[in-house]
């Protein structure tokens, strides 16, 4: 594990600052908490697929139709998500590669290619739920067309994407000035929409699943919540990142990894949690048809005011257009990393927007799109999930920093509750029965 793993940014750039102040707190020169900021900057990126337009869809219909019910399903589908996402920033640091690479050297050539089939399909179902929630956000906020939201929300996005070229810390600061943005709009409503908090405490740690429309939506949110191009693109982000000289410097750096991840996917989770809040205070005592993002800023302002509607339709923005980004990012990396082949952002921007064009042309239902996509992920999800165990696992890969008998228990656990979810929602669309479903 002696490996150095270096990373390269432009000279006397942003980046490089960065980089600096992190050595200087590996070698024991720089403490406190200008020198944990150093560190601060993939988890936050990651989050971001934790707040997408998907989480909006799903959120509002959970609560909506089954008040604080469902609470429990946010919670432990965030609680998955710190997990796999703190694996797969470890993956990186420690081995000095990316879940995709990693897939491509140890898994069989066919393996690898329906891996990557599976990735790319899960890479334009996230785009989708990315692109759409931005364009139907600016559509409303603006009273455009919704082509026009989303030919605004590809140029934005595009624009952000530039900033990769500066290196990794001005991407890094801009999705965590959207995060910020996400986080206090859903600050905002919770102060605006009356909320039983004691029920949402019960619901938090009291697991039920009403009927099988609950069981869905349930699929839902674990596929809105725990994104697998957030899994691949972790290792991408700590794979370079900060170098490392030795094991020493790697388990402190694997230590403030750690403290981020559950930082910000803290923060996520919260703000999944305030968005069902926020939909059961608002819309289940008498609109639990409430089921489209339009529909839902329509019913928000008679009965909220017009503010918590525009508060609402800013973090949709701002989550659209960070997601978005964070969702072409990871796409190049999976890739690459899959493949050793590399497209023009400006052309991978345009293959992974082109399903939501379609949905729009052919007059899809948008939100109802935003489930579906969902829906999709979550299938698509137990891969990564089973090889991020897989090779965190390993002591030959992983050397001392394997995962411990607990570690490798819990996440079992939670990619056996991926699953068993999935499998129930595949009974279910061949109409087979559930026992203890109702229909």
């Amino acid at each position: 594990m002696s490996r150095v793993t270096e990373t390269v940014v432009p000279r006397g750039s942003l980046s490089e600052r960065t980089v600096s102040a992190a050595r200087q707190v590996l070698e024991g020169r720089h403490s406190g908490l200008r020198a944990y900021l150093a560190f601060a900057g993939p988890a936050v990126i990651a989050s971001i697929a934790y707040m997408d337009p998907g989480n909006f869809a799903t959120n509002i219909q959970a609560g909506a139709k089954y008040g604080y019910a469902l609470l429990w399903v946010v919670l432990a589908a965030n609680l998955i998500a710190m997990l796999f996402q703190a694996l797969s920033a470890k993956l990186g640091i420690v081995t000095g590669r990316n879940l995709a690479e990693m897939c491509r050297d140890h898994f069989p050539q066919p393996v690898v290619w329906a891996m990557w089939a599976a990735s790319e399909i899960a890479a334009m179902a996230t785009d989708l739920a990315e692109f759409l929630g931005g364009a139907i956000g600016l559509s409303l906020l603006f009273h455009v067309p919704l082509l026009a939201g989303m030919a605004v929300t590809a140029v934005v996005t595009y624009g952000v994407l530039m900033f990769e070229r500066s290196g990794f810390r001005p991407i890094e600061l801009i999705i965590g000035g959207m995060v910020s943005v996400i986080a206090l709009c859903y600050v905002v409503e919770l102060f605006i929409a009356p909320v039983d908090w004691a029920a949402a405490a019960v619901h938090l740690v009291l697991p039920q699943i009403p009927d099988g429309g609950a069981l869905l939506l349930s699929v839902g949110i674990i596929g809105a919540t725990v994104m697998p191009h957030a899994v691949y693109l972790h290792s991408g982000l700590t794979q370079a990142r900060t170098p490392v000289h030795n094991d020493a410097e790697r388990r402190k750096l694997l230590r403030f990894s750690n403290q981020e991840v559950i930082i910000a996917l803290a923060v996520a989770g919260l703000v999944n949690i305030a968005m069902v809040m926020m939909a059961s205070g608002a819309f289940h005592a008498g609109y639990t048809d409430v089921e489209e993002i339009e529909t839902a800023y329509h019913t928000l302002t008679p009965l909220l005011g017009i503010g918590a509607a525009a508060v609402f339709l800013l973090s949709l923005i701002a989550s659209g257009i960070s997601s978005s980004t964070v969702g072409t990012m990871a796409g190049q990396m999976i890739m690459q990393g899959f493949l050793r082949f590399r497209v023009p952002i400006v052309v991978r921007r345009l293959v992974t927007m082109l399903p939501a064009f379609i949905v729009v042309a052919v007059g899809a239902n948008a939100t109802s799109s935003l489930v579906i996509s969902q829906v999709v992920l979550s299938i698509a999800l137990p891969l990564p999930m089973i090889s991020l165990l897989i090779f965190t696992s390993r002591r030959d890969i992983m050397g001392q920093f394997a995962n411990s008998r607990l570690t490798f228990l819990a996440a079992l656990l939670g990619t056996a509750l991926v699953l068993l979810l999935n499998i129930f929602f595949i009974l279910q669309i061949f109409g087979l029965p559930m026992p203890g479903f109702a229909a």
